[in-house]
């Protein structure tokens, strides 16, 4: 067996083209616990997501978490699944080819960390086509290494398999961005306009464990740098947003304030109408259309909530994809 892929019937002279690799989370196929489980098995099998030695967390993963989590997920995803097929996956899709319109010089495609397309089966396509030099961009404005990190270690890892190495580029991040934190103040602004506006807007990111903070991981850093710049951008004071973290997972201590506790807490407090927007979802998905939008607004009525308005993601706004086709331009330069 050869010690690496074969490439492809191409001269040399003809592997030139320039490629933009957008990178999303994944998704399971189908909304049912037989194609949640090996989705879920590959996720929470990467030691980016789960930093325990797999002696220890496979027997757990294999014989507790898969069996009852993959029929739980498989109903929550039942919940917000579209005609199209899964959300992450349709809004993500949308922006490689909204993108692609713009950059016509271009090969721009999306892949999964997880599931697919796989990163691996998008190179070799790319590869097939001609493509010699690569961007890749994970779609996390913040980094974190189990996002960011992960997606880039699936990128890295196909570049180690190849024989004639791609010429690579990252954005590792963006969180500070003016043209993602114009595209968000636009896509509330708009929101507001439409449909009205609560007491308090309610930003939340995905959380991450304490004890990667502690070890380095900037990524909360990060979530509340763009905090600011949008709180600043929509002209909000300190008392109309509030910070938070969702999709905590385990026993384990998790950053703060968790946007769950809050949910409770701000009616006690007279936030009885709220905003929610979650600035570090470019699509939305199952964490933002279930967990955040339909039961955050379930827990906020039950905890004394009059009024709760959940925004969408920027998803495939025309605003957004201007600043992606920008942030692709800025780190290509004029030689694409």
């Amino acid at each position: 067996m050869p010690l690496f892929l074969p490439e492809p019937s191409l001269p040399y002279c003809r592997q030139n083209r320039t490629a933009v690799l957008l990178i999303n989370l994944g998704t399971p196929d189908a909304p049912t616990a037989g194609a949640v489980r090996p989705y879920l098995k590959s996720f929470l099998s990467d030691l980016r997501v789960v930093e325990l030695s797999k002696w220890l967390w496979q027997p757990v993963l294999r014989g507790i978490v898969l069996p009852f989590r993959a029929g739980k997920s498989a109903r929550a995803y039942e919940k917000i699944w579209l005609e199209e097929g899964s959300p992450l996956a349709v809004y993500t899709a949308r922006q490689a080819a909204a993108l692609a319109e713009r950059l016509p010089g271009l090969l721009v495609r999306y892949a999964m960390t997880y599931g697919n397309p796989s990163v691996a089966d998008v190179l070799s396509e790319l590869k097939a086509q001609g493509a010699g030099r690569l961007l890749v961009i994970p779609m996390y404005p913040q980094y974190a290494a189990s996002s960011s990190g992960a997606a880039l270690d699936k990128v890295f890892g196909q570049l180690l398999r190849q024989r004639n190495q791609m010429s690579i580029r990252t954005v590792s991040r963006f969180y500070d961005d003016a043209g993602y934190i114009d595209a968000m103040k636009n896509h509330i602004l708009q929101y507001w306009t439409e449909h009205g506006r609560g007491q308090k807007l309610m930003l939340s990111f995905h959380g991450i464990p304490q004890s990667h903070y502690d070890l380095g991981d900037p990524y909360p850093d990060e979530c509340r740098h763009t905090a600011g710049l949008l709180a600043e951008a929509l002209e909000l004071t300190e008392n109309e947003y509030t910070v938070s973290f969702q999709s905590r997972f385990g026993r384990a201590e998790w950053i703060t304030p968790g946007t769950q506790d809050l949910l409770d807490r701000l009616p006690e407090q007279g936030i009885t109408e709220l905003d929610v927007f979650c600035p570090g979802f470019l699509a939305d998905c199952l964490e933002t259309m279930e967990e955040i939008a339909l039961m955050g607004r379930e827990q906020f009525y039950e905890a004394g909530g009059k009024n709760y308005r959940y925004i969408p993601c920027l998803n495939d706004h025309p605003d957004w994809i201007g600043a992606l086709e920008r942030l692709v331009k800025e780190n290509l330069g004029g030689g694409y």
